[in-house]
């Protein structure tokens, strides 16, 4: 109406909003790690990349030194749990119903039936994709990306975001290389230029190679 003042408007980012409310719980969740000795390692990839495979191998070769649990992220289906099971630690499936990721209120849960007493490392395989778990903290102790031989060299050029939040990168199915005519003195560097600050490890699941390398550098995680 005329003379009245217009009505106050007010833009409320909602994205921000439920990234804060995210980091809050995963800075409390990292807390509680902490004061359990427990090492956390977020595990993010694209579809395919081999890390269900990889971790699978991982277990059977530290699980039963260090005691191990494992938060599986998927869309649907129980399919990499049970990849999982029987390797010597826990197992606890997540479907997210449609989510892209796993978020810090998802890991709450999961732990609350995986239980965490005694436990020293727990390994979160997150959702596969390379873009929304960028975002979201879980209270890791540990970012990890894999990169599979078979995306090509350039993948941390497009998906910067997510290899600069990792400590590590991990490229898999190293067997595959002179298969796909992987370039890997280039994926090396895109990796270097992107997250100049993470570990990169060259593994094979099928082969071992590289394993023990990657598992003594959880061991030493652990430990530290």
């Amino acid at each position: 109406m005329e003379g009245m003042d217009a009505p106050e408007r007010r833009v409320v980012d909602i994205g921000r909003a439920v990234l804060e409310k995210n980091q809050g719980l995963a800075d409390r969740l990292r807390e509680e790690f902490r004061a359990r000795g427990i090492f956390v390692v977020n595990v993010v990839s694209s579809p395919g990349s081999g890390k269900t495979e990889l971790l699978a191998r991982t277990l059977e070769r530290i699980a039963g030194e260090i005691p191990t649990g494992v938060i599986v992220g998927d869309l649907a289906t129980d399919h990499d749990a049970r990849r999982l099971s029987g390797k010597g630690a826990p197992v606890v499936q997540v479907n997210t119903d449609g989510y892209c990721h796993l978020e810090a209120n998802m890991v709450r849960v999961a732990t609350e039936s995986l239980g965490l007493e005694g436990m020293r490392l727990l390994i979160i395989e997150n959702v596969g994709n390379l873009v929304c778990p960028s975002s979201h903290d879980l209270g890791e102790s540990l970012r990890v990306t894999f990169l599979s031989v078979t995306e090509g060299e350039d993948k941390p050029l497009k998906y910067p975001t997510l290899f600069k939040s990792s400590q590590a990168a991990v490229v898999t199915k190293c067997d595959l290389a002179a298969a796909v005519e992987f370039d890997r003195e280039t994926a090396l560097a895109n990796i270097s230029a992107v997250a100049p600050q993470a570990r990169i490890f060259e593994t094979s699941a099928k082969t071992g190679e590289g394993l023990d390398v990657w598992c003594d550098y959880l061991r030493s995680s652990c430990a530290s």
